[in-house]
């Protein structure tokens, strides 16, 4: 395009929009708060999130105005646009899904079928659980015989890990290091985590396998080694799952994970490994929920955080750039209506891949259930291939760049995250603070605000506590009845079969080891790492949003394989249609969401229908819908019918009446009332214990 074209071309730009007055904020203000009939904007458009920051409708250049690197590019220090300058362009997010699988033979099997398919890195799970009552169920690994099974046929050299080990630590990764020479890789083209994390595990389970000193000697073992050896392998991992898999907000995830990882830095300094040597070792993976715009700003202001930090500590510039894996969020997941879940990752997806992830699990919608089959873990690997190779969005640097929402979102939410980090900082860092419950006290509080969210129905979860479908037929009901904890395998066991002697803890004798034949257990052993007398902590409750809801529904599935059908609920409509449809649709719907069937009619003509009817349907919940002037006349006459007809017979009104009526209704024999303001949780779980559904 030539220089006048491009002049014509602006100077029309200007006349077109010259047509068309600017409005200033302050009269689209005016304009709003007329419509809201004397409301302000603060008090019916200003939102509050969980992490306590006001979301405004709108959002303008005066909203961040006063942010720094609002100029910067991606590739740029803070990185908040991302640490590369040409974003997924070179090369898209890694697709690293976890393969839950138990055996190295499975493991084998399912990895080179899901690599075939466009699965781009691979993740293990391993069965090494820390405390009795949190037996994990995952892949067994015990010796270099053992990799030798679980990666046959699978070039390490092109095919990047993503393994975090919590008991074996050092052992599994010199015996995996043994494997890879056995195997006569170049050490040059190993890539990915095999990393620790164990303030991660400690806040989770409460406990380690091992003090803290022996948790740090190990990681530095590794990293050093990994320095001189595996330069594109990482060896410390920063994980924020457990305190969004807890409830926690945006702000606790950030500002844990970041006083976590300086804590590694500080702990690795302490045992000469080089600021910039033990930060370029580091990835921290932050699970993304379902608050999109939260999610993508958490991921931005992460890096920049991070940045910010490690820069000041003297660090180059190639450790200042945050490596970051997500995965899907396990705590928006529900068991009822599984499919939905499908929906919820592919979202939560979009938003990790916009905030800049470097790799991404989306989870398989049955997660929550049972483990993964071929089905539910090709449509997890296709949502990454339908955002990459159709949306488009590796084509696109940073599209959330300059948006002024976004921007906003991320600077408020990091200044939140640095207020905290500076809280955690007083206490000594995050172990003590840890030891002294602050991080879990946080997290609690949140939750729980969550949870009376959710029992009240003001947080949905679609097929959940809204919108239930109790015809749905459950995926592999079986597993979800059948406990998910299995018993720890004979070869995970203490192995006699070995007797290792170590001259020292460093990681090339310990390689030495696994190469003559020493299993993870025997060098485990040999290292003499356990320590009985660690602190214990006040663990974090894991658990999803959905669980209360799927605890009415299993009771009331329990009911009906009892008595043949679910427990029922009789609506008593009367009077004109539109006068009762949206109570009683209001009704329909907050009782199945506990597994209740309400069963349906086309209103009736008279009173004595209603109770004709009532008496064959052998229910023992009423429901009165109608109008409010027609419930004074008609409700005491029904109410004591249906009480004569059954004195265990629970009636309740739909609606709110005033304090007066309501007290009238209630010496009459009406015993609740159904309404928006009632906590709908705790309506069904009442109803459920008085009816004996709940055992």
């Amino acid at each position: 395009m030539s220089e006048n074209t491009k002049t014509s071309s602006h100077h029309l730009e200007e006349n077109l929009f010259a047509e068309f007055p600017k409005p200033t904020v302050q009269e689209w203000r005016d304009v709003v708060e007329k419509s809201l009939k004397g409301a302000t904007i603060e008090e019916k458009l200003v939102t509050k999130t969980y992490e306590e920051i006001y979301l405004n409708p709108m959002y303008g250049e005066e909203n961040i105005a006063n942010f720094p690197f609002l100029n910067s590019q991606p590739g740029e220090f803070p990185y908040v646009r991302g640490t590369n300058e040409n974003g997924y362009l070179d090369q898209p997010w890694g697709i690293c899904q976890e393969l839950d699988c138990t055996s190295p033979e499975e493991f084998n099997r399912v990895a080179r079928h899901d690599l075939d398919k466009g699965q781009t890195m691979l993740k293990l799970r391993l069965n090494e659980s820390v405390s009795t009552k949190n037996k994990n169920k995952g892949l067994v690994i015990n010796s270099v015989n053992d990799f030798r099974v679980a990666f046959q046929n699978i070039n390490l050299e092109e095919v990047p890990l993503y393994i975090e080990t919590v008991k074996g630590g050092q052992a599994f990764f010199a015996s995996l290091i043994a494997y890879v020479q056995q195997q006569n890789y170049d050490f040059n083209k190993i890539q990915g985590i095999i990393g620790m994390d164990p303030l991660s595990n400690y806040v989770k389970e409460g406990t380690l396998p091992y003090s803290f000193e022996n948790a740090y000697k190990m990681m530095a073992e590794m990293t050093k080694w990994s320095v001189k050896n595996t330069p594109n392998l990482r060896t410390i991992l920063v994980q924020s799952h457990p305190y969004h898999d807890a409830g926690g907000n945006a702000v606790h995830e950030l500002a844990f994970a970041i006083s976590t990882g300086l804590e590694y830095l500080r702990e690795m300094d302490h045992r000469q490994v080089a600021l910039d040597d033990a930060a370029s070792k580091m990835l921290f993976s932050f699970s993304i929920g379902s608050n999109f715009f939260m999610e993508i700003a958490k991921l931005r202001a992460a890096r920049m955080i991070w940045a910010k930090i490690v820069k000041e500590l003297g660090g180059n510039e190639a450790s200042q750039k945050m490596k970051i894996h997500s995965r899907t969020s396990a705590w928006t997941k529900t068991i009822y209506d599984p499919y939905v879940n499908i929906l919820r990752g592919t979202v939560e997806a979009f938003a990790g891949v916009i905030g800049g992830s470097d790799t991404l699990q989306v989870s398989p919608f049955d997660e929550s259930i049972k483990s993964s089959d071929e089905f539910s873990r090709r449509i997890a690997r296709n949502t990454h291939l339908i955002i990459d190779k159709e949306s488009n969005l590796s084509k696109v640097n940073d599209p959330a760049g300059g948006s002024w929402y976004i921007e906003s979102l991320t600077y408020t939410l990091a200044e939140k995250a640095w207020e905290l980090f500076q809280k955690i900082e007083e206490k000594g860092g995050m172990v003590k603070a840890l030891q002294e419950g602050f991080p879990q006290q946080l997290v609690s509080k949140v939750a729980d605000e969550k949870l009376n969210n959710i029992k009240s129905r003001k947080d949905k979860f679609i097929g959940t506590n809204i919108y239930p479908n109790l015809n749905e037929t459950q995926i592999a009901k079986e597993e979800l009845d059948r406990e998910k904890i299995e018993v720890m395998p004979e070869n995970f066991k203490a192995s006699t079969e070995h007797s290792v002697i170590l001259n020292s803890y460093l990681l090339e004798d310990t390689i030495d080891a696994a190469n003559n034949g020493a299993t993870i257990t025997d060098i485990t052993n040999a290292m003499n790492l356990l320590n009985l007398e660690l602190l214990t902590i006040d663990p974090l409750l894991i658990h999803r949003g959905a669980q209360p809801y799927e605890t009415l529904r299993q009771n009331s599935e329990k009911y009906k394989s009892s008595n043949g059908e679910f427990p029922t609920v009789f609506v008593a409509n009367f009077g004109p249609v539109a006068g009762y449809k949206l109570r009683t649709d209001f009704v329909t719907d907050f009782f199945e969401v506990g597994g209740f069937k309400v069963l349906q009619n086309k209103g009736f003509a008279s009173i004595d229908e209603i109770i004709d009817s009532y008496k064959k349907s052998e229910s023992t919940i009423v429901v009165i819908c109608s109008t409010d002037d027609q419930y004074l006349d008609a409700v005491p006459s029904i109410t004591k019918q249906i009480k004569t007809s059954n004195p265990n017979a629970k009636v309740l009104l739909a609606g709110k009446p005033s304090l007066e009526d309501m007290n009238f209704y209630t010496q009459v024999g009406v015993d609740d009332f159904i309404h928006f303001n009632v906590n709908n949780y705790e309506k069904l779980e009442t109803l459920q214990k008085d009816g004996g559904i709940m055992k």
